[in-house]
């Protein structure tokens, strides 16, 4: 019969001896801890190249210019006032390109040159529309007021109607449509 006396001791040989075989590293559990961590890597490596490949479109920002065709320049020579025009221009949104249209203003600047204007107010974004009798764009949402080349005359909008740059091309007045902030007194691009 063992006392307790020697049962203790023989207890606390056996957990000595069992911490000093968990604490060794042996090299197969070295070598297959390495593995481990080098496959890991890899596969991380290569798992985000593939993700960023995925999702590329999503975050790609399209870098052409598009101009659109608004019309011949000669068409505008003798305008009394403002000429409505409809645009249609591409944007590419991740992997699809959607076609939109949008209206815009031909008029004479301050200047004298041709200019194209925005047709939506710089306040809300609503679409403002050439009052001839009036002599005046007029925004139909809060009453803003702007003069035939774009200025604000009245009401809430902070700044006058957007210019939209322009070029003229082999006889062709040709506009970049840009959205812009709406509420902010400076021309701030969107898209």
């Amino acid at each position: 019969m063992i006392n307790s006396g020697e049962n203790d001791n023989i207890l606390d040989g056996c957990a000595q001896c069992s911490a000093k075989v968990t604490n060794q590293v042996t090299r197969r559990s070295f070598a297959g801890a390495l593995l481990g961590i080098c496959s890991s890597s890899m596969g991380a490596f290569l798992g985000l190249s593939m993700v960023r490949y995925v999702i590329y479109p999503v975050y790609a920002k399209d870098s052409g210019i598009q101009w659109s065709h608004v019309g011949d320049s000669n068409e505008f020579a003798r305008a009394e006032g403002p000429v409505s025009k409809t645009i249609t221009f591409a944007t590419r949104d991740g992997w699809r390109e959607v076609v939109s249209t949008q209206s815009v203003y031909v008029s004479r600047g301050s200047d004298g040159q041709l200019q194209v204007l925005s047709a939506i107010c710089p306040h809300m974004g609503c679409s403002v529309g050439w009052q001839a009798s009036q002599g005046k764009f007029v925004c139909p949402c809060h009453g803003g007021q702007f003069g035939p080349d774009g200025r604000h005359l009245a009401g809430p909008p902070p700044r006058g109607l957007d210019v939209l740059p322009t070029q003229v091309k082999d006889g062709k007045l040709l506009v970049q449509f840009q959205y812009f902030r709406s509420n902010v007194p400076t021309q701030q691009t969107l898209s």
